[in-house]
């Protein structure tokens, strides 16, 4: 990554000293000023950025002009000249005229919430289909912001940096350029789209059923993911340490195989360029049997995290008013109860005790895993039938192959003959038949 300062061509390593400010509105937050610094940090360092300073300013009326009034635009140029920022991160966004005042007022660059997030992404995105969402998400981004003085579309790296461009393009070669550009990328997309659908068709002909993970950027869904299929994704305690959607095969009780699909993190005021530009992506959640809404309950904003995953799905139609009358139910993971005091713990298992969509669990000690494995094959099985099956007692391979693909409830042996209970989806009993042993 690098970063370019407005009036100069020399190039900062990443590691490059910033200030962070947020803008306190009238209209009501659903987390304190200390939090969404916090996680603006948080952001900051997914990208080795180093915050030197944050602040938050109570802005009574959004200026057009500035967002913040012209005293605390100066006390944000000041507060950068002290920290020797060259960076100024405003955790809100930011109109483009906003953003070049802001920049000429405070001698320094200045970036918002959404070209943070998109930086962060344009630097994550490993695959092609998210190197290609991501671009298209920053194009949108870029398109109303050609009135600054740099432009990213000669570089040639994977990033597509808001913090960075090689010098000045006209205008209007550079819209025509994202026109062209934005238009190639759809068609690559829908390319794209249409690949996964027949891979998503192929499982749907299987008798597998797919179990997404979604959740909170940081919620410890990669860690669960890991835990549960005993894969090496990237886990780290970093904001959107993953990025691009990973899938496996696992087994759960009663069933012989499942998919389990690891998704981005999503987050407060997501970008809506990110949110059109990702559904490709998130198709797989719109796809699945069942949804495990992965949540960190240590959290002090966990409620609002909830909140905010839960704006985002209905956006798909997965919840809320306009979802989609085939939208897979949802259970959530409370994550983290390693990092709970007792007395917090005992709390948190006594509201989790009162409902039946909850499971309480550490992916990083393993506990609790077990028990949510259980729970989503119940969901999963929940139109299994239990059948009283007689098998050979020399045929050993039948039995097996129950507890491989069903739940074998109970076996009693009578002379040459096992007398077995067992729970089976349809799509197994028919490939149980198929053996000859019904």
């Amino acid at each position: 990554m690098a970063i370019f300062n407005r009036d100069s061509d020399d190039e900062v390593a990443r590691g490059a000293r910033a200030v962070v400010v947020h803008a306190e509105t009238h209209n009501a937050d659903r987390r304190d000023s200390d939090a969404r610094l916090e996680e603006a940090r948080g952001l900051a360092l997914a990208i080795g950025i180093d915050v030197r300073a944050a602040q938050a300013f109570r802005v009574r009326d959004r200026k057009p002009a500035t967002l913040f009034g012209s005293g605390q635009v100066d006390q944000i140029a000041t507060l950068a000249r002290q920290e020797e920022a060259e960076l100024i991160i405003v955790d809100n966004s930011l109109s483009p005229v906003q953003q070049s005042n802001l920049e000429k007022s405070c001698e320094a660059k200045v970036i918002d919430r959404t070209g943070l997030i998109l930086e962060i992404f344009g630097e994550r995105a490993a695959t092609n289909e998210g190197r290609l969402q991501v671009e298209l998400a920053h194009l949108d981004y870029q398109a109303g912001r050609l009135v600054r003085s740099w432009t990213h579309l000669e570089r040639q790296r994977g990033g597509f940096g808001f913090l960075g461009g090689p010098g000045e393009t006209q205008i209007e070669a550079d819209r025509r350029m994202i026109r062209d550009r934005m238009a190639k990328i759809r068609r690559e997309l829908d390319q794209v789209t249409r690949t996964r659908g027949l891979h998503r068709a192929r499982r749907q002909r299987a008798p597998w059923p797919v179990i997404a993970l979604v959740g909170y950027t940081n919620a410890g869904k990669s860690t669960l993911f890991n835990r549960m299929t005993g894969a090496d994704v990237m886990a780290e305690d970093l904001l959107f340490a993953t990025l691009d959607p990973t899938m496996r095969q696992i087994a759960l009780p009663g069933l012989d195989k499942a998919i389990l699909s690891d998704t981005v993190g999503f987050v407060s005021d997501l970008p809506t360029q990110l949110i059109a530009a990702f559904r490709a992506t998130l198709e797989e959640v719109l796809s699945a049997d069942l949804i495990v809404h992965v949540r960190d309950i240590a959290h002090p904003d966990t409620e609002a995290q909830r909140d905010d995953v839960l704006d985002v799905l209905g956006e798909l139609d997965v919840v809320g008013e306009n979802a989609d009358e085939d939208a897979p139910p949802i259970i959530e993971a409370w994550n983290k109860l390693d990092l709970l005091e007792d007395e917090d713990a005992a709390l948190v298992r006594e509201q989790a005790a009162r409902r039946d969509d909850v499971v309480i669990l550490s992916a990083l000690t393993g506990e609790g895993v077990d028990t949510l494995q259980r729970t989503v094959s119940d969901r999963m099985t929940r139109g299994a039938k239990v059948y009283g099956l007689r098998i050979p007692v020399s045929d050993g391979a039948t039995l097996a192959w129950l507890h491989e693909h069903g739940e074998v409830l109970s076996t009693v042996v009578e002379d040459e003959e096992t007398r077995v209970e067992a729970r089976l989806s349809d799509a197994a009993f028919a490939r149980f038949s198929k053996r000859g042993r019904a």
